[in-house]
């Protein structure tokens, strides 16, 4: 099987590279014509990421993960290739989630990246599909694997230092997404059939509180977890003191520090019907230890 790659000098499409070594990889350059051949499947990964420190042109969303993909979508329409994968994400849906995401959640996107990832969506079920052709849209959570410990830096720094996570009078639960399951995915997609085109969100089974990530990375480390209790009211008196006294800790970063991010998976595991091969506490032990 040929494969039309874009986006393979990212860290999934390294990751990518690996899982189908054997296969025949067409891969496109940024600035080049997309020239999709006799490629049998295509997967779209080149993508502009959210800058969390709001330092990007909110242009250069548009462009790449906007138009760009019309791009290949439309290359991908004109060929033989028969599947056509793309990773979008969970931000093109919410930003915030109240209970669990869902693909049924109605999208309200209010980033640019997130806006950006939405439009394209939009225009990939703009248009026809043809028979015999399967189109999988991929909304990952935070993905994660060796190499990469997405944006875990901030408790990976902690732990590594024996600094005392306080905030562990907050019990959230977050949505995480191994590499290895995101691979498995990818094959499932490409090699059978049955599946039916759509949407689908990427998330291993279990979402973790922080204090269990606080744990997994203690265990990597062959360290016992320091997690402090602090009364939450006392947390937030100081978070909005920071507000003022502009402080490391205000109420925003106590939000995002502590708030849950749930993401269902039921639609892919049952569309695939098999589970998936890594769970959320192996994977996280996994992309630890890589740091040792």
């Amino acid at each position: 099987m040929s494969v039309f790659i874009t986006g393979s000098s990212g860290f999934v499409g390294q990751s990518l590279l690996l899982t189908f070594s054997k296969e025949k990889t067409i891969k496109w350059n940024r600035g080049n014509e997309i020239k999709i051949d006799s490629a049998v499947a295509v997967i779209h990964l080149a993508g502009k990421a959210h800058d969390f420190k709001n330092f990007s042109n909110p242009y250069e969303y548009y462009q790449v993960n906007t138009e760009l993909t019309k791009k290949v979508f439309d290359s991908f329409l004109c060929s033989e290739a028969k599947v056509f994968i793309t990773l979008s994400s969970v931000k093109a849906v919410a930003d915030i989630v109240h209970g669990e995401l869902t693909e049924e959640t109605v999208p309200n996107p209010i980033t640019h990246y997130g806006k950006s990832k939405l439009l394209a969506e939009q225009y990939i079920f703009s248009k026809e599909i043809p028979d015999g052709k399967r189109v999988y849209i991929l909304r990952p959570c935070m993905i994660h694997g060796p190499g990469n410990k997405g944006n875990l830096n901030l408790l990976y720094k902690l732990v590594s230092k024996g600094i005392t996570w306080p905030l562990g009078a907050f019990e959230n639960q977050r949505s995480f997404c191994s590499i290895d399951n995101l691979m498995f995915v990818f094959k499932e997609l490409m090699e059978r059939e049955d599946i039916p085109s759509g949407v689908y969100n990427i998330a291993d089974d279990n979402p973790l509180s922080t204090n269990e990530v606080i744990s997994i990375l203690a265990e990597s480390q062959n360290k016992k977890p320091k997690i402090w209790r602090i009364s939450k009211k006392l947390v937030q008196i100081i978070a909005k003191l920071g507000n003022v006294l502009k402080l490391p800790l205000n109420e925003d970063r106590l939000q995002k520090l502590t708030e849950s991010y749930v993401v269902s998976n039921k639609k892919l595991i049952s569309a695939i019907g098999k589970p998936l091969p890594v769970s959320s506490r192996e994977g996280l032990l996994k992309t630890f230890q890589s740091f040792q």
